[in-house]
């Protein structure tokens, strides 16, 4: 069962209203210290946010869709060295989101003082969500990958690019999404992929493993994007959102190269990139709006809101800090291009930690 864009749709769907449910009680315990000693400026917040909704989604458009244009420009090229670089900056981007903000902004939320000592500071719920967020996503990944091998190797012993359902019905193994399909043919390794006008023979396991990749590591990426939009649009202190603006724009342009990079691997047809694209520039900007428009309402401060957001910050460090290091940075470094290159490995290290650098020194801002 691999996640597809229906799928993300509904979670984000279901993510903004557990926020907004949460963040409703007018009842809620009460914890002004979240605030204390900042600036509160309703008017001037309100400008700021609003730059930052333009701000960030054009940011975010260009760092998704550079890769996808990179066919034209034969340096970045997937099968090129400067690829492999620019994608280990983008992974070390990732990786520094999962442990340098989104960890410590759920350790700050489920340790509050205002959340009960017992069990929120007796037990560190932060690192458990997370780790048990990465060994489920472990099994998303492990068993996607099962499901579409058993598809694809039914398809190879029936000769034909569809699948025989049990009623009898044909099924597309792939589907490109804008009527371009992968036919398998009946060596089982290889799948002509229709995408940009130009047919390339695509090792069929691995591009399972990079749709995959790219579906799953869109989907922690929408978790999160929701919850710092959310929280963003809600803040009435322009002293902290003027440098996170600037701090979300280099995320989200690097983020986006990152992901951008694998939706150009996984072979996705245009209108099936147009989605992804869409969603991933669009959650934080939207998650931003929401935040104003329910900046009456919402309340920050409040116990429940805590625990939510907290929760929701935990599982997606887990699910971005794996998807970081297992299916970008070791498949990477792993892989043939890489093992049989010295050179390039020291580079792709000194990208990675480039990447992950500038990203951990964002954390100071944001």
């Amino acid at each position: 069962m691999a996640l597809n864009n229906h799928h993300c749709s509904v979670v984000t769907t279901f993510i903004v209203l557990f926020l907004v449910a949460a963040a409703l009680p007018v009842k809620a315990e009460q914890c002004d210290s979240k605030h204390e000693g900042r600036c509160r400026d309703k008017a001037e917040s309100l400008k700021l946010k609003v730059i930052a909704i333009f701000c960030i989604l054009a940011t975010s458009m260009i760092g998704i869709s550079l890769p996808l244009f990179s066919r034209s420009v034969p340096q970045l090229r997937p099968d090129r060295d400067l690829f492999i670089l620019v994608k280990a900056f983008a992974s070390g981007v990732i990786l520094a989101t999962g442990y340098m903000h989104v960890m410590p902004d759920s350790f700050q939320y489920l340790t509050s003082e205002c959340l009960p000592e017992r069990p929120w500071r007796k037990f560190p719920f932060t690192t458990f969500i997370a780790m048990v967020s990465a060994v489920l996503t472990l099994a998303i990944d492990s068993y996607s990958i099962s499901f579409f091998k058993k598809k694809l190797a039914a398809t190879t012993a029936n000769g034909s690019g569809s699948l025989e359902t049990g009623e009898g019905k044909e099924a597309e193994l792939f589907d490109h999404g804008d009527g371009h399909d992968l036919h398998a043919h009946g060596h089982g390794l290889d799948l002509h992929a229709h995408a940009n006008g130009d047919t390339t023979n695509v090792d069929a396991e691995q591009l399972l493993r990079n749709r995959v990749v790219a579906q799953v590591l869109e989907l922690g990426i929408v978790v999160h994007s929701v919850v710092i939009g959310l929280s963003m649009g809600a803040s009435l202190n322009p002293c902290t959102i003027r440098p996170l603006i600037a701090a979300l724009c280099f995320h989200q342009m690097f983020e986006g190269m990152g992901l951008g990079g694998c939706i150009l691997q996984a072979e996705y047809g245009l209108k099936v990139k147009a989605i992804m694209v869409f969603f991933f520039s669009t959650t934080t900007p939207f998650g931003i709006a929401l935040g104003i428009a329910l900046s009456n309402v919402y309340n920050d401060t409040s116990s429940t809101s805590l625990i939510v957001e907290g929760v929701l910050n935990a599982i997606s460090a887990g699910l971005l800090n794996y998807m970081a290091l297992v299916e970008l940075l070791a498949s990477d470094f792993m892989g043939p291009k890489l093992q049989g290159s010295t050179k390039l490995m020291v580079l792709a290290f000194v990208a990675v930690l480039l990447g992950a650098g500038g990203m951990s020194v964002m954390a100071i801002w944001a």
